[in-house]
């Protein structure tokens, strides 16, 4: 990670995203399972799994925004990613902004004392 703010913000994610894989496998079981019931419980069971994992890609976004961003639109962003609802403008962000700065390149870069 390049800084404690990712560590702080990734760590749930990572967390999230291995129940989220075990969702999707859950999910996948559901679609070739014969039986109704079994079939039912695990999409249930399996999109509850991947609920924290979408989450902490659909908040992400907002918190370095809040908190890190670094740009020339901020109100454009914000307005973007709180009232937007179809997310597109988080994927956008998410690549324009969080990877940029979790890599520290480009606005982001880090002075070289501060580099990991």
């Amino acid at each position: 990670m390049s800084d404690d703010w990712f560590a702080r913000r990734f760590a749930p994610l990572e967390n999230a995203a291995w129940i989220g894989t075990g969702g999707v496998v859950l999910v996948g079981i559901g679609l070739f399972w014969s039986d109704n019931d079994v079939a039912t419980t695990c999409w249930v069971i399996g999109i509850l799994g991947l609920l924290p994992l979408m989450f902490h890609l659909f908040m992400i976004p907002v918190w370095h925004w809040r908190e890190r961003y670094r740009g020339a639109h901020p109100d454009l962003w914000g307005a973007l990613l709180v009232i937007e609802t179809s997310s597109w403008s988080k994927l956008i962000y998410w690549f324009r902004h969080v990877l940029p700065d979790w890599r520290g390149r480009g606005r982001y870069r880090r002075p070289v004392d501060q580099a990991v």
